[in-house]
């Protein structure tokens, strides 16, 4: 039973890959989209086509496209950064958002004038208010634009737009299972989760990239991809664990080891995995699509794709001038983030997951996506033409108001910028919200082991009581080092604000007195707060007061014995996440695709040194032999070590096989010279 199982899944894979390298030969000739060339494949070989279908079992590829989505997820992760998204400023912060609400405004509105259920209406809104970021990225690195202005602006959009991808696809999530979602429930929804990326977000920069470079100083590629995979089915299984999706957790997870410094060499290891998921992932897309669904909608497909093209180039256009982009710049903006991609499909096939949307409106956002993608390489290619025609078409007096507005919108920013208090009170909020944030999650796990007691959790003398108190002073002594820096910041805090706020002039003898009330009240109040914070997350947990009397004394002595201790760790994770920000970005090719082409032309070849050889105590740098060959010395192999991209000191020793890299001529100079030096 098995091996005619086996067979049959073979047989489907075999077809679907074959089928997949088949359009990527004729998409790549023709300079098209590869990803489209996927989803016309499997409309071709899918049920909907031919007479006889040649996939037997769609559910074992719709299993595989599964991977395809953390594959897929995890990648787009890797081309996140959380230093670029510092840089973008507002820009990013204001034209995604509205962008994202006034394209769901438009797709809601189209769906209810087709008729179409409210459900499939916001699906729909959902769908197409979030731009390719495979799409848009890929076509301006072909056109070269990539280092331009506008392409900055665009991908710092295109960041936040992931971002908030992830928070739909939870609120869609919510709204599916419930049929309506209140603002109770969406605050909720929404503190949870962000309680989860801050969490996942903070913990993976703290461990992740040192465990990443740890793994890699063993030299084994193999090691590396391993443990990369590791983590990220890891964290995309802890996502579906708790609730979220498993795209969540695969671009966190990749976002994460983005910061890595062998984030080059973990995209060239990942890449050949993302490519044949991904491939199956797009290709079981199109096995969905039935083209007579297709001809039915031709009319909603059409305006639909008007409906992305004019609304999301309109409210980009509008958000970058918004927040101080000249029109010029702006207009380009709008007119690169013109489309839908892979978001759109991974929002739909949740519609169809959770049974709560139509099956035509899948095909019909895929039909979209191809449309809006063949266009961005033309309007890529037509910006400067649309914006000279609106500078000839547009009335001067409107254009300079707009003009006017910027130059005003720049003086503004110009002279508002914070000084050395502000921004120092600034970043202590941030690290005390950020600490919160922390604490809250410790008593959300616990209290979430203490209402579903895991089989591996110990049985603890004192039944549910017991169990009860013991998870409450864990989580009040793991929560101990967050609690004792926000007090210490509010202690600085109250410093600060006694010693700005209270002059000796206006106070006379009393200003000592009064600096030394407001220096105590803020942390006072600080503390006081946090206790009724950390007593509200301790509800469901709260033993008898007689025990819990109990475990307050133990919290305060070990507060009291541990206090430097848990200042010290706490400063050092502080540190090191500081480092990880603070240290030079991490090197990665800019285009890889390009790096392996040219790579592909060069060859390798072992040369070994035997005894007597005069090159023998001479160091690399004395053979000068790429000079004289255009050859280099990439890696030797020495008895059981191995030297990747050896030193210029390196002295040769007998024994010694030289790995070199160079094209046939150059290889065949330097083994040459090297034997004719082991001749004479």
């Amino acid at each position: 039973m098995w091996a005619v199982h086996g067979a049959t899944f073979l047989q489907d894979l075999a077809i679907v890959m074959m089928a997949a390298a088949a359009v990527t030969i004729g998409f790549h000739l023709l300079r098209l989209p590869v990803v489209l060339g996927y989803i016309l494949a499997g409309v071709l070989i899918g049920p909907h086509v031919l007479p006889q279908p040649l996939i037997s079992d769609e559910a074992t590829i719709r299993t595989l496209s599964e991977l395809g989505i953390v594959f897929l997820m995890f990648s787009l992760g890797l081309e996140f950064s959380f230093r670029r998204l510092r840089k973008v400023g507002t820009t990013a912060l204001i034209a995604a958002p509205l962008e994202i609400l006034l394209m769901m405004v438009v797709g809601y509105e189209v769906g209810q004038w087709f008729g179409w259920s409210r459900m499939d209406s916001l699906f729909l809104g959902a769908m197409v208010s979030i731009s390719s970021t495979t799409i848009i990225v890929k076509a301006l690195q072909e056109a070269g634009l990539t280092k331009e202005p506008f392409a900055q602006v665009i991908f710092g959009i295109l960041i936040v737009e992931d971002i908030l991808a992830i928070v739909l696809l939870a609120l869609l999530s919510g709204i599916a299972m419930t049929g309506a979602l209140k603002a109770g429930e969406v605050a909720d929804t929404l503190g949870r989760l962000g309680i989860f990326l801050v969490v996942a977000v903070i913990l993976g920069l703290l461990a992740v990239p040192r465990l990443v470079g740890w793994v890699a100083k063993f030299r084994s590629n193999e090691m590396l991809l391993v443990t990369v995979l590791g983590l990220c089915f890891g964290v995309a299984l802890l996502a579906l664990k708790l609730g979220y999706s498993v795209a969540l957790g695969a671009f966190i997870i990749g976002a994460v080891v983005a910061e890595a410094r062998e984030i080059g060499r973990i995209e060239i290891l990942t890449g050949s995995l993302r490519d044949l998921f991904c491939a199956v992932f797009f290709v079981a897309i199109g096995l969905l699509i039935e083209p007579q669904v297709l001809a039915q909608h031709w009319l909603p497909i059409l305006v639909i794709t008007l409906a992305v093209v004019i609304g999301k180039s309109v409210a980009c256009t509008l958000g970058a001038f918004v927040a101080g982009h000249d029109k010029w710049t702006a207009m380009r903006v709008g007119n690169g983030l013109g489309q839908i991609g892979e978001f759109s499909f991974i929002i739909a096939a949740l519609g169809l997951q959770l049974k709560v949307t139509s099956e035509f409106l899948y095909p019909v956002a895929v039909a979209v996506s191809i449309v809006t993608a063949f266009l961005t390489p033309l309007r890529l290619r037509r910006s400067d033409d649309l914006v000279e025609w609106w500078n000839r078409r547009a009335p001067q007096a409107f254009s300079r108001y707009l003009d006017l507005y910027t130059e005003w919108l720049g003086q503004f920013w110009a002279h508002r910028k914070p000084g050395l208090v502000v921004r120092m009170v600034r970043k202590w909020f941030w690290q005390m919200g950020l600490n919160v944030a922390l604490i809250v999650a410790v008593f959300i796990v616990a209290a979430f082991l203490g209402q579903r007691r895991p089989a591996w959790l110990p049985q603890s003398p004192g039944g549910e009581i017991g169990l009860n108190a013991f998870l409450w002073l864990g989580a009040t002594i793991l929560s101990l080092p967050m609690l004792i820096a926000v007090f210490r910041k509010l202690q600085a805090l109250g410093l600060l604000v006694a010693e700005v706020s209270v002059r000796h002039e206006a106070a006379g003898d009393r200003a000592t007195s009064i600096q030394a009330v407001i220096a105590q009240a803020i942390p006072l109040a600080g503390a006081g707060a946090l206790a009724l914070l950390v007593m509200a997350l301790s509800a469901p947990l709260l033993p008898p007061m007689e025990v819990l009397l109990v475990l307050l004394v133990i919290v305060a002595l070990v507060m009291w014995f541990w206090w430097r201790a848990f200042v010290k760790w706490y400063s050092k994770a502080q540190v090191a996440l500081h480092e990880t920000f603070a240290q030079p970005p991490p090197a990665r090719p800019e285009n890889t695709t390009q790096f392996l082409r040219l790579l592909s032309h060069a060859q390798l070849r072992v040369v070994v040194v035997d005894m007597g050889s005069p090159v023998v105590g001479k160091l690399l740098r004395e053979l000068q032999l790429r000079t004289r060959t255009g050859a280099s010395v990439v890696g030797i192999e020495r008895n059981a070590e191995d030297l990747v991209n050896p030193s210029p000191d390196e002295e040769i020793r007998t024994g010694d096989k030289l790995l070199l890299l160079g094209s046939a001529e150059q290889l065949a100079r330097a083994a040459e010279l090297i034997h004719a030096a082991q001749e004479t």
